[in-house]
């Protein structure tokens, strides 16, 4: 997590709600494709989501960036926003258009 950003909710929401088991940092990362990779993962193999994995994954990643909102840099944002276009074709999704 970026050092601006509270660690406390996103640690509570993981643990007590029927989120995802995320990979440490997976939001971190400034690779795209291997953040979508780990959501990907993390979403075929939880027992916890109640919807299906592409959704639970999609919604944890805008959770993610909607919540940290004005703290996530610029070119962090970028990388996840990217990394939607990456779950997207894991899952066999169409691209975002724009």
């Amino acid at each position: 997590m970026s050092p601006n950003i509270p660690q406390n909710w996103f640690h509570q929401i993981t643990e007590t709600s029927n989120a995802l088991d995320l990979e440490h940092g997976v939001f971190t990362w400034n690779d795209p494709h291997k953040i979508a990779l780990s959501l990907k993962h993390s979403a075929d193999s939880s027992e916890r989501r109640k919807a299906e994995p592409f959704v639970s994954a999609m919604a944890m990643l805008n959770f993610y960036i909607n919540r940290a909102g004005k703290h996530l840099p610029a070119q962090q944002r970028e990388v996840l926003e990217k990394a939607k276009d990456e779950l997207r074709v894991l899952y066999g999704k169409p691209r975002h258009s724009g």
